[in-house]
């Protein structure tokens, strides 16, 4: 087995012995997180070519309107699952690691251990806000599996099948795999159990557990395919609005 490589000291912080590229994975991340970005803040401010008939993009759903309220709606609603993201616990070591270099990767020292504090200082300390945030996204997917019922539905209250309806389809599953393979979801199911075979409900709630778990295993790439599920979803809702791409009806 070959010799694991380590940090050299903080005297030379920012080198190591790594021969890998072990720039390229947060490198990779901090432009994925960049590109979503910078398309949902416009998004946002566009504030148009979200809806088209029976479709309703994500990103400005559910349909608030008030009439005190003179900005994009989407405002409204995007802090909700921009906040559920922003203090997930695989989110987090994405961008801490690609966008503030702590560390960057396994062995490479940037900042030196001393100036580390974890998440105990502001406004780091606020990541512990996930699970509050983790109750309010199940509401925002809840609505949107109903947008995908409504997709499915024509006026006259009959069935349509579309490639648009089936893309909103997908889209609801990688955030329900998302979602629900949340840390925080695992640790409300049977975290806080100290035997799983206690009694009957500390067995029902372990087969849930048990559940979570798996998708838990694969939080990053739900958390990677929904992310940008929901910006392509949002993308093909506005082609079909403006008029340049039609939603391709399969029945009805």
């Amino acid at each position: 087995m070959s010799e694991v490589s380590t940090v050299q000291s903080t005297a030379h912080q920012g080198k190591t012995t790594r021969k890998d590229n072990w720039w390229f994975e947060p490198a990779l991340i901090a432009i994925g997180f960049t590109a979503f970005i910078f398309y949902g803040t416009y998004r946002v401010f566009e504030n148009g070519l979200y809806e088209y008939q029976q479709f309703l993009s994500p990103f400005y759903s559910p349909k608030l309107i008030f009439d005190w309220w003179k900005w994009s709606p989407a405002i409204l609603i995007l802090w909700i699952p921009g906040g559920f993201r922003a203090t997930c616990y695989y989110y987090r070591k994405a961008y801490y690691r690609s966008y503030f270099m702590t560390p960057p990767a396994c062995a490479v020292d940037i900042h030196g251990a001393d100036k580390y504090c974890g998440e105990s200082k502001f406004p780091f300390v606020l990541q512990n806000m996930h699970r509050y945030f983790f109750y309010l996204a199940a509401i925002v997917l809840a609505i949107l599996w109903w947008d995908v019922v409504v997709a499915f539905k024509i006026n006259e209250g009959g069935f349509c099948l579309s490639v648009l309806g089936l893309v909103m389809l997908a889209n609801c599953i990688l955030l329900s795999g998302y979602t629900f393979g949340c840390h925080a979801y695992r640790h409300l199911c049977g975290g806080s159990l100290d035997c799983f075979s206690a009694c009957d409900s500390a067995k029902r709630r372990f087969k849930v557990w048990e559940l979570v778990t798996k998708l838990n295993e694969k939080h990053q790439q739900w958390a990677w395919m929904s992310l940008f599920s929901v910006a392509f979803v949002d993308f093909y809702i506005r082609q079909v609005a403006s008029g340049q791409w039609s939603p391709v009806i399969l029945f009805g």
